[in-house]
């Protein structure tokens, strides 16, 4: 038995029991604790929490356990699963449990605290979108304090019974109660039942006084309207009874019933980037004070949710690439393509609103022209900067701004400086501001140097567009719809976030996606891969700090590549395609493991294999062209790349800058591709720190150089490859999601969806179950493997489904541009044998629509 500090040695102070009580079915060789706030439980330690002991009690395993703690004990606490060495495997989710014990213990009393496992449904609605947004039905509503006090006195034939229910999805104005079979509870009569009172995080709480007599009771919770509606929650009639033949029975008993039991909450939303919000205000582009007028249009649509692409600045290359939302140039500066400049002052001069409305009617277009959008957008902010700069940088808003933000404002003012004097974001081409210190920074921003003002304009246009997204993300909340930002998985490698903290990133990788259905060569999206091992040292400061900036404007937020909290498609930096990648972290093969298969020509599977068969092949009577410039014979009709292009980067390089480009300029792309073919054709990928590590080539069995080994080889190479990719690594993965992911979802208050699309490892799902987080399904890009489209009726509850996304084309254009894929759907989704329209009738749109709507998904976005 565990005792907390304040009683220990001390029997002159009251003491009671704690019994909790939970069901919960485990696994073999798994077990319950609890761990709290106070040392009784552990301090929080999970291994030196209040163990459980299982008990039979019908169809159930009821955990139980004891402690004894002092009369006045309160404490937070949670329930987790661990192995027979006390290592966490899951743990419940939602806000820490709080326990107060009623007013009246006496010393002796034993109080039963019976629970129920917090499922991750049920705390998804404690999330501010919901808690603050959607419902937030407990505005206003008095706080009563977490203890009850008895009115009368207890005799020997009493127990004390307290209930305790969640409700976070009341109606404005809506209170809860308790009925059930005794007059107490108003004998199934809500108006007449117990009246619950609110004590804050959603719980509301009553206690009453029952003769052993009465008992089994059953009863149910009620919500009843502000105009007096009642309405009993669903499901059965819960019970609650005592074990009368117990020499030391309960005089408590604390009722922790959950969540009250309503219907599955199902709502719609819309998906949209900023920059196609337009309206007669904007400047050739959608704005954040846009966002209002789509937040009336999706109340009036009876929608929700308006979900958003990613915010923040990406202009690293000045230039029309930048309009790629993903790349950003801060995690936490806003783009200024999104400001409305109207809205910079109430005194704008006669002449700088003619050149708006002049600006205006140029840019006015179907299509944005990012380019100049942005440029005539800062061009005419520099002008009104100039006008009130003094009066907005001392004004106290603004004060309180630079001072909640100046960690990451200053060096992104800083670097936007450098970026622009030295012009190039390359910062490694920045001489000795290429290294970033706070000792630099500071004189760099410092009053009195010639580009001060350069500087304050940076913080200027930073501080009104906080101003302005905030604007729109209250008027989000008033309205009752949630505002739903993205997470971006990766940062421009010319970012301020690689300057100001190198040792975070690996800057001689890159990131990417291995190859899928949509793409035979997979994906290099450029950006370099985290150093997880150094962001652990301060608990993951840097993406803490994201999530809380983001929490700013945001009630919901999308995990970008939620994959790559479990593991990252590394590619090495001289990478163009997203082919030659491993995951990263991973168990490779080792040499030690080929070499009890009888495999040892490690350079035969790990170099390109090129042949002269292959080169005939594949460039038919160009091949010596391509060998004499690009390859050495090694051997007899076996080649090797030269060492000016045995990369894919340095391939691209030299067919530009060759001499001999005349020659190939009209089959430049096949030539390329055909290059990369060979380079590629490997069916090991040697560990660049470790050489006597490997890992398998994606598909490798599509290489001749695979074709070309005996089945022995190819039998041990099918086996080792299914097992790096599909077996050994899973736990790894899991356990390093578990340690990530949680650290976002506690960093804010904001609902966690994740983009969980892709080559899914078999853990990926069970995690996100478990943390509480939303998962993505979209029709065209199924998570199920060998399955082309996915059926919107059997997805799970907690997911997003919609019919397309950013990352595959439009509803329309998709079925009117490939007709194969779209005649299998009419088959085997609509279910006809008739030939499909070609066009996208509205008759189309309506079933697949539909299909969405009935789906069990919580939201549907599109």
């Amino acid at each position: 038995m565990a005792s907390s500090g304040p009683t220990s040695g001390k029997k002159s102070l009251n003491t009671v029991t704690l019994l909790f009580k939970l069901p919960y079915y485990t696994q073999w060789g798994q077990s319950l604790l609890i761990a709290g706030s106070e040392p009784a439980l552990g301090s929080w330690n999970v291994k030196q929490g209040l163990s459980l002991s299982p008990v039979h009690q019908d169809n159930e395993l009821i955990w139980c356990g004891r402690v004894s703690v002092a009369a006045g004990f309160t404490c937070e606490y949670k329930y987790y699963v661990v192995d027979d060495n006390k290592n966490v495997l899951r743990w419940e989710a939602g806000e820490n449990r709080k326990l107060v014990l009623p007013d009246g213990v006496q010393e002796g009393d034993i109080i039963e605290i019976r629970d129920w496992w917090q499922d991750a449904s049920e705390a998804l609605f404690l999330r501010s979108a919901f808690k603050n947004v959607v419902f937030n039905a407990t505005e206003g509503v008095k706080k009563e304090p977490q203890s009850a006090s008895l009115n009368k006195s207890l005799d020997p034939e009493d127990i004390v019974i307290q209930f305790v229910i969640s409700c976070p999805r009341l109606e404005s104005g809506s209170t809860v109660v308790v009925t059930g079979s005794n007059p107490q509870l108003g004998r199934w009569q809500a108006q007449d039942g117990l009246k619950l009172s609110y004590v804050g995080d959603s719980l509301w709480k009553a206690i009453c006084v029952l003769r052993k007599s009465e008992f089994p009771v059953k009863y149910k919770y009620c919500q009843i309207s502000q105009a007096g509606n009642s309405s009993l929650e669903l499901g059965p009639n819960r019970e609650v009874d005592i074990d009368l033949s117990s020499p030391k029975q309960s005089r408590y008993v604390v009722l922790s019933d959950g969540a009250l039991r309503d219907a599955p909450w199902r709502g719609a939303g819309v998906a949209v980037p900023v920059f196609s919000i337009r309206s007669d205000e904007d400047l050739g582009v959608g704005e954040f004070l846009d966002l209002k007028l789509l937040v009336d249009w999706a109340v009036n649509s009876g929608f929700h949710l308006v979900q958003l692409l990613p915010i923040n600045d990406t202009s690293v290359n000045g230039m029309w690439w930048d309009s790629y939302p993903y790349s950003s140039l801060s995690v936490f500066a806003l783009h200024p393509l999104y400001l409305r400049v109207q809205a910079l002052s109430d005194a704008i001069p006669a002449d700088v609103k003619e050149e708006i409305q002049q600006a205006k009617k140029q840019l006015d277009k179907k299509d944005v022209d990012y380019e100049a959008a942005l440029s005539t957008k800062l061009s005419i902010a520099r002008k009104i900067f100039n006008l009130e700069k003094d009066k907005v940088l001392n004004s106290s808003s603004f004060k309180q701004f630079l001072s909640e933000n100046e960690e990451w404002l200053k060096p992104y003012a800083a670097f936007c400086f450098l970026r622009d004097f030295f012009e190039t974001s390359d910062h490694s081409q920045w001489g000795r501001f290429s290294q970033f210190s706070k000792e630099k920074l500071e004189k760099l921003i410092s009053e009195g140097t010639l580009h001060h003002d350069v500087i304050r304009f940076h913080y200027y246009v930073q501080y009104h567009l906080y101003m302005q997204l905030s604007d729109a993300a209250a008027y989000a909340r008033k309205k009752k719809v949630i505002l739903k930002g993205d997470l971006p998985i990766g940062v421009d490698r010319n970012s301020v976030d690689t300057w100001v903290y190198p040792t975070l990133f690996r800057m001689n990788t890159a990131t990417g996606a291995p190859p899928d259905y949509f793409d035979k060569n997979g994906q290099n999206w450029g950006f370099p891969t985290y150093n997880w091992e150094e962001m652990s040292k301060d608990n993951y400061g840097w993406w803490r700090a994201r999530l809380t900036q983001m929490a700013k404007y945001f009630t919901a937020y999308r995990i970008d590549h939620i994959l790559g909290f479990f593991r990252i498609w590394e590619l090495p930096d001289h990478a163009a395609t997203g082919l030659l990648g491993k995951f990263r972290p991973s168990i490779p093969l080792s040499q030690e493991e080929f070499l009890s298969e009888g495999l040892w020509d490690f350079n035969r599977m790990s170099r390109p294999y090129i042949r002269q068969e292959i080169l005939e092949e594949k460039f038919r009577s160009f091949w010596t062209v391509i060998a004499a410039n690009f390859l050495n014979e090694y051997q007899k009709q076996c080649y090797e790349f030269k060492e000016d292009c045995n990369t894919e980067k340095k391939i691209i390089a030299k067919i530009k800058t060759s001499p001999e480009k005349s020659l190939w300029l009209e089959k430049e792309d096949s030539i390329r591709r055909g290059l990369f073919d060979l380079l590629q054709n490997i069916v090991l990928i040697r560990d660049p720190e470790d050489s006597t590590k490997f890992y398998p080539r994606f598909n490798l069995e599509d290489t001749s150089s695979f074709r070309d080994l005996d089945e022995h080889s190819k039998n041990v190479l099918r086996r080792l490859y299914y097992d790096y990719y599909f077996a050994r690594q899973e736990n790894l993965w899991r356990q390093n999601a578990l340690k990530t992911l949680p650290v976002l979802l506690n960093s804010s208050d904001m609902l966690a969806c994740g983009e969980d699309l892709g080559l899914i490892p078999a853990c990926v799902h069970p995690v996100m179950q478990e943390l509480g987080l939303i998962g993505l399904r979209i029709q065209r890009m199924p998570s199920e493997p060998n399955t082309e489209f996915g059926i919107p009726s059997q997805y799970s509850y907690m997911t997003v489904c919609a019919p397309s996304c950013h990352d595959c084309s439009t509803l329309r254009a998709w079925w009117e541009e490939d007709e194969g894929r779209r005649s299998r759907f009419y088959k085997t989704v609509v279910g006809s044998d008739e030939e499909p329209p070609s066009r996208c009738t509205p008759e189309v749109v309506h079933f697949i629509v539909q299909q969405h709507f009935d789906a069990p998904s919580m939201t549907f976005s599109h």
